[in-house]
């Protein structure tokens, strides 16, 4: 059975929501400390890494160096390389489940930006956990044994006098709620499906007694 085209009208809207993580933010952190009363931040975005401000991710890797992180280097990213082509791919799969109106293309979409989401997660922190364990301590200038600088997954963390905070970007919130809208297009459509199974109740027509 076709998706219903309510269904297929959420499909479109999950691939234009997709689409937004060309232009807008994954994740930000922001750092905060006296010495920065504006704050500095980065943006993890589609293909690169940038600051919030100009000049934010120069700082950032000067205060990395001064504790023995490693520097952050977009270029150095691999997942950056090639996770532009797999949102094609997942914006072209809801077009197709949109315009097709087959509703196993929309299940495989649902299920593989779910994966897409969790791995995207589980990396994330293998690679802030990466840069805030594996410390230069030889060249670092500030040496605290045993202290680590890894940010939060999500939400707030203090570091020395830095209090840095991880959150979902603009783009991040737009992909899931492009997931919920797959995953409604699903489930109203299966509804729809139950509903026309559904068998009407028998009426009996009441018969005349006999004379």
């Amino acid at each position: 059975m076709r998706l219903s085209t309510r269904s297929r009208w959420l499909m479109a809207a999950a691939a234009l929501l997709m689409g937004a993580l060309y232009v807008l933010p994954i994740w930000k952190v922001a750092l905060k400390a006296p010495q920065y009363p504006e704050g500095l931040g980065m943006e993890i975005r589609i293909a690169t890494v940038t600051g919030f401000k100009p000049d934010d991710l120069n700082n950032i890797n000067n205060l990395n160096h001064y504790i023995g992180m490693q520097r952050i280097v977009p270029e150095s990213i691999p997942e950056l390389r090639y996770f532009p082509w797999i949102a094609a791919g997942l914006i072209a799969l809801a077009l197709a489940a949109a315009i097709t109106g087959r509703r196993w293309i929309a299940g495989v979409w649902v299920v593989l930006l779910a994966m897409l989401a969790i791995a995207g997660l589980a990396d994330f922190y293998r690679w802030s956990y990466d840069y805030g364990h594996n410390l230069d301590m030889e060249n670092a200038i500030l040496k605290i044994p045993g202290m680590t600088y890894q940010p939060p997954l999500i939400g707030t963390k203090k570091l020395l006098n830095f209090t840095a905070t991880s959150l979902p970007g603009l783009g991040g919130i737009a992909a899931a709620l492009a997931l919920m809208l797959g995953v409604a297009a699903l489930w109203l459509d299966r509804r729809r499906g139950s509903s026309k199974g559904a068998r009407p109740a028998l009426v009996r027509t009441p018969t005349p007694d006999a004379a």
